[in-house]
């Protein structure tokens, strides 16, 4: 084939899962993919994304019509080995793809299926996890590793096959900044000079604005197709299809609103420079806007929490021993939004598994005894726990109150699925944690449960929860949590994997139970602007330590601290540095409405 043929082509493609009564998942798909294009495929969650990805390379085969990749047919039985080794995919839960005990044999299982040479195998490991920066994981276990760094395994073991066509399915989702930004610099390089044809299926809007062209799915069907800048010039049509502009179109929207003229720009230093000539053509120079104002939480200190000196070792006394937190100092007032941001492996899953005691201090282990000091040498530091009454380094302290008390919501929602029923699932909770609840009882506070989620009782009590999309099970398991109302509720990357206008409404959830009964929520994030935007405060965790700790203001000022640490800032903290260059200071508190806010009060009236 050559340049500019296709490499993948649909034609009337319709597929249905079965007992899905007729609903096709993919529903009369017609898709040229050109050889060397980079194409984003966006949707909302359930709108046929990954069942493209699927059908791709066989995984699943059309109900009908016809799919050719590099002009081998998909619904052929003899193509599929070959389409497998020319067409990669990698999904977006990383533990799907994992095969062995050893990173490197994770990364070799494929070259050595497709019959590659034994020394080149050895070249195709080392190039692949350099590829994604896990080249110091080489000989780790996989099970040990942090869900990003088990999602860049992933990508070197498809990328040491070495295909001409690479589909990645939100395969960057649970990634931090700086891998999302080494994986896709990556595939943008090995698109731009080696010609790879890489789909890549996103809910990251900005992920989306990189590729050559853009479509557009909506319950099964290709809806939309362009360039970047030509969808996302169609905002209002995006919307009907449960999807959100990104959010510096947002921005350019409420600007242009104010009667600046903003171009369709997609880059922050693109905006800046937009703004600046704004600014110029009213002879607007060397703007500063207000100060921006800072307000604490009013803490009645009740459900304070408060760890001290708090370090945990993983697989302790072992070859892979591994020390995930070494000191982390952390007080985290009664009544916080509080976000929790750190690189991939930086210990931030292990320290809030560590707040509702799912791991215990040593001191609280029923078989704990205290050690003696070595002569002449002080006695250890234990570390402290506090959680509101709860003291965690007391082994007689009611670690099923705690829990009852302090709710936790995994990074994977479907591992925390368990029973026939969504309304056994929700229901376990509250029967676990508080005896002699009456049937009646367990029915509303279930079916409140459901419904606060944004989920229709009727529809779902009976359904089996492993028959949800992604983001209904997100919605399921904080259902099973929120049920038994707790003052204190952790979420491990709560909108990770989910659609634009899925993470807007469980954010919007969360906000609602933080006003109505929960004290504290606090949100584990990889997402800068959803810390920004959602945020009363922030820690950094960083190498199993918390070295930062203030309100997302503070925080994000300190951008280049940030980015050595493997982070990212918000999109405005971006464009606000991007603005300094034209001699435009704008302190704002990082939210895009604040943002705009400051920028419309500089333009409207000169000097703020």
């Amino acid at each position: 084939m050559q340049d500019g043929e296709n490499v993948i082509e649909f034609d009337k493609v319709k597929f249905s899962y079965p007992g899905a009564d007729g609903v096709f998942a993919v529903n009369g798909v017609n898709l040229n993919v050109r050889r060397g294009e980079f194409l984003s495929v966006i949707g909302h969650n359930g709108s046929g994304k990954s069942t493209l990805a699927r059908l791709i390379n066989g995984l699943l085969l059309a109900d009908s019509g016809k799919i050719t990749v590099l002009g081998l047919d998909v619904s052929e039985g003899k193509n599929s080995r070959e389409i497998r080794k020319k067409a990669g995919i990698v999904f977006q839960n990383p533990d799907n793809q994992m095969v062995a005990s050893i990173v490197e044999d994770d990364v070799a299982f494929g070259p050595e299926n497709i019959g590659i040479k034994r020394e080149e195998i050895g070249e195709r490991i080392d190039w692949a996890l350099k590829a994604v920066g896990m080249e110091e994981f080489r000989h780790s276990t996989p099970t040990r590793l942090s869900g990003g760094q088990k999602q860049r395994i992933a990508i070197a073991g498809v990328l040491a096959i070495k295909p001409e066509i690479l589909v990645l399915d939100e395969s960057t989702a649970m990634l931090d900044p700086k891998g999302r930004r080494e994986v896709i610099e990556v595939v943008r390089r090995l698109n731009k000079e080696e010609g790879m044809t890489v789909i890549l299926i996103t809910h990251f809007m900005e992920e989306a604005l990189i590729a050559d062209r853009t479509v557009v799915m909506n319950r099964g069907e290709v809806v939309l197709t362009g360039t970047p800048e030509e969808i996302f010039e169609s905002g209002e049509i995006l919307e009907t299809y449960n999807l959100c502009l990104p959010r510096i179109t947002e921005i350019i929207n409420v600007l242009n609103g104010a009667g600046m003229n903003i171009g369709n720009v997609l880059r922050p230093e693109e905006l800046a420079k937009s703004i600046a000539e704004n600014f110029k053509a009213k002879n607007i120079e060397n703007a500063v806007s207000e100060k921006v104002a800072v307000t604490a939480v009013n803490s009645p200190h009740e459900w304070d929490i408060k760890v001290e000196n708090l370090t945990f070792t993983y697989s302790k006394k072992s070859p892979f021993a591994t020390k995930a937190l070494k000191g982390i100092n952390l007080q985290i007032d009664d009544g916080e939004f509080f976000g929790i941001i750190g690189h991939t492996g930086s210990g931030k899953s292990t320290l809030v598994q560590h707040i509702n005691a799912l791991i215990k201090l040593p001191q609280a282990e029923r078989g704990y005894r205290a050690k003696k000091p070595k002569k002449g040498k002080p006695a250890p530091v234990l570390p402290e726990i506090t959680v509101g009454k709860f003291d965690l380094a007391n082994k007689k302290t009611d670690f099923k109150a705690l829990r009852a008390s302090v709710g936790m919501v995994f990074q994977y929602p479907e591992y925390q699925l368990f029973a026939e029923t969504v309304f056994a699932d929700v229901a376990f909770g509250l029967k676990n944690f508080k005896k002699n609840v009456t049937k009646e009882e367990i029915e509303k506070a279930v079916k409140d449960s459901i419904e606060i989620v944004g989920l229709d009782y009727a529809e779902v009590r009976d359904k089996s929860p492993f028959d949800l999309s992604g983001g209904q099970k997100r919605r399921v398991a904080i259902a099973g949590v929120i049920v038994t109302k707790p003052d204190v509720l952790i979420l491990d990357e709560p909108a990770a994997g989910l659609d634009p206008l899925g993470k807007k409404e469980i954010m919007e959830l969360l906000h609602k139970l933080h006003k109505e009964w929960c004290r504290t929520v606090i949100i584990v994030s990889h997402d800068m602007d959803e810390v920004a935007e959602n945020c009363t405060k922030a820690a950094v965790i960083s190498n199993g330590e918390a070295v930062m700790c203030d309100s997302p203001a503070r925080l994000f000022s300190q951008g280049q601290k940030l980015l050595s640490l493997g982070l990212d800032v918000p999109l405005t903290s971006k464009i606000c540095g991007e603005l300094k260059n034209y001699g435009i200071t704008v302190e704002c508190n990082c939210t895009a409405e604040d943002f705009a806010d400051k920028i419309i009060g500089i333009y409207g009236g000169g000097n703020a």
